[in-house]
């Protein structure tokens, strides 16, 4: 271990000699690219590799009854794996990831580097109706975080990495590196300036460079735009943005609701069992819901309903319009209620291919809707609306209508749809972010105030920590103490002019007493047996509460109060004070750190 040190310390004395720290970002951001690359090569290739044992020959060559074991069959896997393997909890990859950005300044535990690829590929390929992305970002940004901490760089340039990472992650999936790097910002709130845009170039282009030299030309959505857009169809991608509002917050709803649910459900193994069966029975029925669904997005884009309908349990006649508008909107409104139990069954997975899911066939099932009303003089394009669609959900579920726009831009090849995706993005974004303030990925921090954002003061604020800054030389005064023992004992041995009042026993915290409360009194000594510590103590302008306040409480309880000293306990009980010189001291370095 020593001797690892030792050619560790001397390559970073070495660095600092000969490469400057904007230098060795960019060579670590290409690193950082190929390894999230890596990271989406192994998570898909094991992905398929499952998929295609399950689905392509037990479920061809055998009974149609498989899809309803798979998903209990490979939850327990995971279960297992989890608990003996990995031994630690496998959360959701991108939630992870910004919890580990605004609260922790980017450090990563070193499980979470496998643990997604020990698990999500199971997940999938076993029929939990998730994504791959969320634990592909989060493989890459925990391998970005060890790597940053082992080279001793600090919170903002791990930051900035975990970012390349992520941008590297989509950028290799979905082969769109400019919509790769809009995700990073907008998702990540990181800072477009020069010093980051290289690194995140260098990352993108790193990441779909590894994805081609192992995938080839091979893309998720492998579309050319055939039909054009014209003006007049304005109208009806802003009625899609509508639909795509209203399905977003639909998602984000049934998302929070079996989540919560299965929160209170107090068992693993009762998690377990009733997301397998429940998803099981779903599967069996409605075996599009398998897996990620790119299959199907890729139908409908090419035009194939019937090749995505054709095994409805109710053997419905396709020739039907109407038919075929109703399974297509059963099918939105069910892939979130799969995508929720496999979370809540203890899968592993992300919801941004569940997003694209239900956006293709919300766009769909809209089109369809439209063209067969026969009010209209001039169709609409089926597949330029699922592609649409796909903008519109993204948009509202994940809060990142840049990255919406881009990413369909660029996976189908052209900018020739860039109006309608405006549109129907804007559309959907506000009215979800209307009803939804936070997207699903951050709307728990945010709830907790935990959540990084474009706000630079309230970054920096996040980034401090509440225990740095309260002091504790200050010497307590007790609710007995005659005023002779406050001078002798407390006055006489403090450098403080204020003073807690603590109860002796307890340690709650009682009052303070201001130096100026004594000073008229206190070399008086005929008063020094009559006047008691309650008699002169006053409850403060405001108290500090560890276990409540968050550092922007803190700095708003000065501002109210406009003292410079306020008193912080937890549980009840007296921990110290905090003074709004040292507060601001702490800021400031914060923020010259935050900003490097």
């Amino acid at each position: 271990m020593g001797h690892k040190k030792s050619w560790l310390t001397k390559f970073l004395v070495w660095r600092a000699k000969h490469i400057s720290h904007r230098q060795f970002v960019a060579i670590l951001s290409i690193l950082v690219g190929f390894t999230s690359g890596m990271g989406a090569v192994i998570l898909k290739n094991l992905t398929h590799f499952f998929q295609h044992l399950m689905e392509g020959r037990l479920v061809q060559e055998y009974h149609h009854a498989f899809y309803f074991v798979f998903p209990i069959i490979g939850l327990t896997l995971v279960y297992l794996v989890i608990k003996y393997v990995i031994r630690n909890k496998v959360s959701h990859g991108i939630p992870s990831t910004l919890y580990a950005i605004s609260k922790r300044k980017g450090i990563m535990a070193r499980y979470q580097m496998f643990g997604s690829i020990l698990t999500a590929p199971i997940t999938v390929g076993f029929g939990g109706s998730v994504g791959l992305e969320g634990p592909t970002v989060a493989t890459g940004a925990a391998i970005s975080s060890n790597i940053a901490r082992a080279l001793h760089l600090n919170h903002a340039t791990r930051i900035l990495l975990i970012s390349c990472a992520s941008a590297g992650a989509l950028s290799s999936i979905f082969k769109a590196p400019i919509a790769a790097i809009v995700f990073a910002i907008e998702v990540f709130s990181l800072d477009l300036t020069l010093a980051s845009l290289l690194p995140l170039l260098l990352a993108s282009i790193s990441a779909i460079i590894t994805s081609y030299f192992f995938f080839g030309d091979d893309a998720l959505l492998p579309f050319k735009i055939v039909d054009g857009f014209t003006i007049a169809d304005v109208p009806f991608y802003m009625v899609l943005g509508l639909f795509g509002g209203i399905t977003s917050i639909y998602f984000t709803e049934v998302y929070t609701r079996i989540q919560n649910f299965f929160d209170k459900l107090g068992s693993p193994i009762q998690k377990l069992m009733l997301g397998g069966v429940v998803i099981g029975v779903l599967v069996f029925l409605v075996p599009p819901l398998y897996g990620e669904g790119f299959d199907t997005m890729n139908n409908l884009v090419q035009g194939n309903t019937d090749a995505v309908l054709e095994n409805n349990f109710l053997n419905l006649d396709l020739n039907n319009g109407w038919v075929v508008i109703l399974l297509l909107a059963g099918l939105v409104a069910f892939k979130i209620v799969a995508s929720a139990l496999t979370f809540g069954a203890g899968g592993v997975g992300g919801i941004f291919a569940p997003t694209l899911f239900m956006g293709s066939l919300m766009g769909n099932c809209v089109a369809k809707f439209i063209n067969h009303l026969g009010i209209f003089k001039n169709m609409v394009s089926e597949s330029n609306f699922t592609l649409v669609g796909m903008t519109g959900l993204m948009a509202g579920v994940l809060h990142a209508p840049l990255t919406a726009i881009f990413l369909i831009a660029e996976v189908t090849g052209g900018y020739e749809l860039f109006i309608p995706l405006m549109v129907t993005a804007a559309i959907s974004y506000a009215l979800a972010r209307y009803v939804h303030p936070h997207s699903v990925y951050a709307m728990e921090l945010a709830r907790k105030g935990e959540l990084i954002t474009h706000n630079k003061d309230h970054a920096v604020l996040m980034f401090m920590e509440m225990d740095k800054v309260i002091e504790k030389n200050f010497l307590p005064v007790y609710p007995k103490m005659n005023l002779g023992d406050i001078v002798h004992k407390v006055v006489t041995q403090s450098t403080r002019n204020i003073f807690p009042v603590v109860h002796e026993k307890k340690g709650t915290l009682l009052g303070i007493i201001l130096m100026d409360d004594i000073r008229p009194i206190m070399f008086d000594q005929t008063m020094y047996d009559k006047v008691l510590a309650t008699d002169v103590m006053q409850t403060p302008p405001s108290i500090i509460d560890l276990d409540t306040d968050k550092m922007a409480d803190v700095m708003k309880k000065f501002q109210d109060s406009g003292a410079w000293n306020l008193p912080v306990v937890k549980d009840g009980k007296y921990e110290g004070f905090i003074s709004k010189s040292k507060l601001l001291t702490a800021y400031r370095r914060e923020l010259i750190n935050y900003t490097q």
